[in-house]
């Protein structure tokens, strides 16, 4: 999915949400996205170890 953007893509990418939230809202919207993503992959690991747990019983 990512790998089609491209450097100028993610250039335009940046620009555009800088422009649109402002250069003091960018490291805390960084931040929530950051804090989420680890709770979906701490998440999905603890899914995925249970299944792993029940298929060994």
């Amino acid at each position: 999915m990512l790998s089609n953007i491209g450097i100028p893509g993610l250039i335009l990418i940046l620009v555009l949400a800088l422009i649109i939230f402002g250069p003091k809202k960018l490291p805390e919207i960084g931040r929530a996205f950051g804090e989420t993503l680890k709770e979906f992959k701490k998440s999905t690991r603890e899914l995925t170890k249970d299944d792993d747990h029940d298929k060994r019983k």
